[in-house]
């Protein structure tokens, strides 16, 4: 199927469109009618009648954005009017909902005359807490965009202007720092002289580009004083006292081309005339004015940008306008001013220098990211963005006094988190844990992996634990300085077991502890050189207070160390749990990982064990379902009797522990199967630890609720161990290490605790 035949079947399959308007309260009885309409609705009415800021705490308003179009300038395509662009603002509205929340109504205008626009919109202002131009021709859109910007009190932003430049003034930002330039020495030459290329100009200007620095050039050739052909007062800002009247002779000596015009516009004959180290942001779409491997042909030293998802440092406005809006709409603001649209191109141009997430990678197919020249913004899926852009633009819409309101942004961070999936929220409050709990220190055995370095980087930076790397000195040491981690990891301790004056100690430890199990002197000291087995031993005699390994080998390879050296706590039984993340809330998996065949005694000990980790880690009671392919006795297969029997275990163990079984899924899961059928369950439905008769039945229902599901998997949590030891799934990304750092580091706190006061 072609592209065009996936784009019209994508389009039309199903409910037609991209976007629907769905209740956000319930309507399903007489009483929620009278509540909804009449004549429950006059009570708001009311209230806003008197006070008119109450429509932001009663109705939709403060998340409802209108995008709007005459759809006089629609992508590429032209002038193909209001009907044809009802796609694309659809699609602009499904970006506002996936991406920040932010409700949208798409609004079509019969309107090729500007004003008519604008005496719509001002009609519509009551319905809106902001509005977004989108696809009206220059310079119309400058024209609509500046008279309502007068005359509403709702922020109001055109994309196609702004968007363009908040994002690549982020990328022309931090491709200055690279090549080591002065924003204020640098010659811009712009191809484009409309919507985007002037609001680039302006954007740049803030930044501290000089207004005679610039050349801007259109369909014509250059824009300079004097010129009659093909002007307008928005262009006539940027006539150039020059002598140059092509893109070819202004380009001679230039430090940047900045191109929002059309294919080809850029040959690599001009290209060669630019000073060292050009920037070449080539960003017309889909066909850029030049395309990058013609540029880094004859200029290698290039730094290229387009708006092409196929090419580094694509400039894609989707990392800005959901963003800007919400922080616009969090503030109530009444504008969106140049304040917040350079607080939005400063968050993006430091976001570009963090640590990238492995999701984002893995969107890419694996490929690695670190900020560069082929990497100057965040790529358009960091969802991230939202943290960093939205906080950055509530800031500074307070700061500008544009802001209604104002709000804590701390507090508004983490509320963004929410919108990112419920792990954000899950893990924040255990990262707040492992930060108040005090300083404890981690020991990773795999400090050569550069997934571990730059997660150790994020651990220390958090606050959550001071990490220890274990590893060739040498190697550990170059890596660090390879990533671009030497601030973050300065002065960290690197220890190499083989040259350790640890290791002789540590050799008499294991044989005291192995000797009558076939430990020999050679043994020891070949284990004790072994990063696993060191790493376990220094959390055995206290040298470090938690061990957290398995990125780079196996499950059985990893625990192995740990087992014969710490082990498990007296009369525990070790166990694997997974937290998994749902829309319908958190539930405990055990066991996933450890047990293949458990029995009775042991399923009881890991529904005790994993009842205890979700009351310490999820601040909630347990709730724990025995599961099997049985209900309460409907079946005597010995598997059914074998999950039967382990119930009765825990509850005689655990009287006040909330459990039951066996039972299906189902009825663990589902209220109205449970309360109909077994009247008598003690969890009628309200499951959230789930304990599995066997190792695959657990593992399998994990990995379909992680992959169908789509629930986001926190794990594996390992139990039982005698002092705080995790064995990370094979291949974890760097944010699944932080957040197993962050619950080792809890455990760690509690278990020096215990022992100080036990």
């Amino acid at each position: 199927m072609s592209l065009y035949e996936e784009a019209l079947e994508y389009h039309s399959r199903g409910r037609k469109g991209k976007i629907e308007v769905i209740p956000t309260k319930p309507v399903s009885s007489q009483k929620d009618l009278s509540l909804a309409y009449s004549p429950g609705v006059a009570e708001p009415c009311r209230m806003i009648a008197e006070k008119e800021e109450l429509v932001y705490e009663y109705t939709t308003k403060g998340n409802l954005v209108g995008v709007v179009s005459n759809g006089t300038a629609v992508l590429g395509l032209g002038n193909i009017g209001a009907l044809a662009s009802k796609p694309v603002m659809e699609g602009k509205g499904i970006l506002f909902k996936k991406l920040a929340d932010i409700d949208v109504f798409d609004i079509e205008l019969n309107a090729p005359d500007p004003d008519d626009v604008i005496r719509a919109c001002i009609a519509l202002e009551p319905t809106f807490g902001g509005i977004n131009l989108e696809d009206i021709k220059a310079p119309d859109c400058f024209y609509i965009e500046e008279t309502l910007r007068e005359k509403l009190s709702i922020p109001v932003f055109h994309d196609d202007q702004h968007g363009t430049a908040v994002i690549s003034a982020a990328a022309f930002l931090n491709a200055l720092e690279i090549v080591k330039k002065d924003i204020t020495k640098m010659k811009v030459v712009f191809s484009g002289g409309g919507a985007a290329a002037i609001a680039c100009a302006n954007l740049y200007v803030s930044l501290g580009v000089k207004r005679e620095h610039i050349i801007m050039c259109d369909s014509k050739g250059v824009i300079f004083k004097g010129r009659k052909d093909g002007m307008n007062p928005y262009k006539e800002r940027y006539a150039s006292d020059t002598k140059c009247r092509t893109v070819g002779e202004a380009l001679v000596g230039a430090d940047a081309f900045v191109g929002v015009s059309v294919k080809d516009a850029l040959t690599q004959d001009m290209v060669k005339g630019m000073a060292r180290d050009p920037l070449v942001f080539a960003m017309a779409n889909p066909d850029p004015e030049i395309l990058p491997e013609a540029v880094l042909a004859v200029r290698p030293d290039a730094i290229m940008a387009t708006g092409r998802s196929d090419y580094p440092n694509q400039v894609n406005n989707v990392l800005g306008f959901p963003y800007i809006f919400r922080g616009a709409l969090d503030t109530r603001s009444r504008a969106i001013n140049e304040e917040m649209k350079l607080a939005a191109v400063k968050a993006l141009a430091e976001l570009a220098k963090q640590d990238v997430p492995e999701s984002v990678s893995r969107a890419y197919g694996g490929e690695k990211f670190a900020f560069g020249r082929d990497y100057l913004i965040p790529k358009p899926v960091d969802r991230r963005a939202l943290l960093w852009v939205s906080t950055a633009v509530a800031k500074a819409a307070m700061d500008s006094g544009v802001a209604r309101i104002q709000i804590d942004i701390s507090k508004y961070r983490e509320r963004l988190e929410t919108l990112l999936g419920g792990t954000y929220t899950v893990m924040r409050g255990i990262k707040n844990r492992a930060r108040k709990s005090g300083a404890v220190t981690l020991v990773l055995p795999e400090g050569e992996h550069t997934k571990i370095l730059r997660a150790a980087a994020i651990i220390r930076d958090e606050g959550i634990a001071e990490p220890m790397l274990i590893g060739d000195d040498k190697k550990v040491a170059a890596r660090i300085t390879e990533l671009g981690l030497d601030n973050d990891l300065k002065g960290v301790r690197i220890i190499r077991p083989s040259s350790s004056e640890l290791l002789d100690g540590y050799v008499e430890k294991f044989l005291e502890k192995r000797s009558r199990k076939g430990a020999t002197l050679h043994l020891a000291r070949t284990r004790m050189k072994q990063f696993n087995y060191f790493g376990a031993m220094m959390v055995e005699l206290g040298h470090a207070d938690g061990l957290l390994s398995g990125v780079s080998q196996s499950y059985p390879e990893t625990i192995r160390p740990a087992l014969e050296i710490i082990g498990t706590r007296a009369g525990a039984r070790i166990a694997g749990i997974y937290m998994m993340v749902s829309k319908n809330g958190v539930y405990w998996l055990a066991d996933t990982t450890v047990n293949i065949e458990p029995t009775a005694a042991d399923l009881a000990d890991i529904a005790v064990l994993t009842a205890q980790v979700a009351k310490e880690f999820g601040n909630t009671e347990p709730r724990v379902a025995m599961l099997s392919f049985s209900n309460f006795g409907s079946n005597r297969h010995p598997a059914a009797l074998k999950v039967a029997e382990a119930t009765a275990l825990v509850k005689e163990r655990a009287p006040a522990l909330i459990v039951d079984g066996e039972m299906q899924a189902d009825t663990a899961l589902q209220p109205d199967i449970s309360i109909e059928n077994f009247p008598f369950n003690r969890v009628p439905g309200n499951a959230n630890v789930l304990i599995f008769p066997d190792l695959q039945s657990g593992n399998i229902a994990y990995k379909l609720m992680q992959r169908v599901g789509s629930a986001e998997a926190i794990g594996p949590i390992l139990v039982g161990m005698n002092k705080p030891v995790h064995v990370l799934q094979r291949g974890s990304d760097v944010n699944d290490i932080v957040n197993m750092a962050a619950i080792c580091a809890v455990e760690a706190q509690r278990t020096k605790k215990e022992h100080l006061h036990g």
